[in-house]
């Protein structure tokens, strides 16, 4: 590996290591952190990667955004891979297709290993490896160039919604950090990818809502404060969007009990608000418990049909291991249309 490489992830684990003491005297010894973990060696002698974002070339760390939208995973209904990512098909076996680039910046040569494909609800905060998944593995020979492994995916179980995590297991090529926030991971290892982008297809006029579930979690030993965040790219009202959030009596409550705060929502019942500002929403102050994931419902209808997708992320925030205060720690990107019924 040369040096440049070396130095890249000694100074990518010197900066963790850092946040990570900040974190942890801001805490109680009863009630430190989790802390992440690094393999005894910070060298590798091969370097396989999968792209986070388009523009990813396998820097570790790095500030692309979104994370967890990775184009080097896509969901297809057969073995021939598709042009654009679809939702799995519930019941039936679905194909997930991952790209495994080499050589990234950090080694060279013919790497070996294995490639692991894992799913959780959609959204923020899965803790690794509580909340996740297998769905499948394969062992693996990857030589310079781009090579695509299929996984196959048996018995997708309902409603067919999930976040997808790519992990690439190489002893010539270790992770810098495991632990259990997988934004961290993500971010830190570029053999580490993530891909939460649903597509929802709805009918314009219909009155029934198409649902999606949405969960944040807590990766401390310690209570935090979340935010969610909801962004589009252009006004949902431009096809007569609507987008109802159900939390539920429980995370209702402690959103009330925190203040209600938000910007561009409006309570609208007992458990439910709806997004009033076009482009920019949030809720604030949302109490987790140490180590938990709690799940709510996102609600869309539209009335105008629109032959265009308006991208609608939704994105949580809070605390993570490494003592950042504010972080995203995982979203979701919704790719909305509606259809003459």
């Amino acid at each position: 590996m040369s040096s440049l490489g070396t130095r890249v992830r000694r100074a990518a684990m010197v900066g963790l290591t850092a946040a990570a003491l900040t974190g942890l005297l801001g805490a109680s010894a009863a009630a430190a952190p989790f802390e992440a973990t690094a393999p005894a060696a910070l060298t590798s002698t091969t370097d396989v990667y999968i792209k986070d974002v388009t523009a990813d070339v396998g820097v570790q760390p790095h500030n692309l955004n979104p994370l967890w939208a990775s184009p080097d995973i896509k969901v297809c209904p057969n073995p021939t891979e598709c042009a654009v990512s679809q939702n799995p098909v519930v019941g039936v076996t679905n194909y997930i297709f991952v790209k495994l680039r080499n050589p990234g910046p950090y080694g060279s040569g013919v790497g070996t290993g294995t490639l692991q494909v894992y799913r959780t609800t959609p959204g923020g905060g899965a803790v690794w490896p509580t909340h996740w998944t297998q769905i499948g593995a394969a062992y693996v020979t990857v030589n310079p160039g781009v090579t695509t492994v299929i996984i196959p995916w048996t018995g997708v179980p309902g409603p067919g919604h999930f976040c997808l995590l790519a992990r690439w297991v190489s002893a010539t090529d270790p992770m810098t950090i495991d632990g259990p926030d997988i934004s961290l991971n993500t971010r830190y290892n570029n053999n580490v990818a993530w891909r939460n982008v649903d597509s929802v297809q709805l009918g314009a006029g219909q009155t029934t809502p198409a649902g999606r579930p949405f969960a944040i979690g807590n990766s401390l030993r310690v209570p935090s404060r979340n935010e969610v965040v909801f962004n589009a790219a252009e006004p949902l009202q431009a096809i007569g969007g609507r987008v109802v959030v159900d939390l539920g009596p429980e995370l209702f409550e402690r959103w009330r009990a925190g203040g209600a705060v938000g910007n561009g929502v409006r309570p609208i019942g007992r458990t439910q608000v709806e997004i009033v500002e076009p482009t920019r929403a949030s809720l604030g102050n949302l109490l987790l418990n140490p180590g938990e994931r709690v799940q709510f419902s996102l609600l869309f209808t539209a009335e105008v049909a629109s032959d265009r997708e308006i991208a609608f992320n939704v994105t949580q925030f809070g605390p993570d291991t490494s003592g950042a205060k504010s972080t995203d720690l995982g979203g979701v990107q919704y790719l909305i249309s509606a259809a003459k019924r």
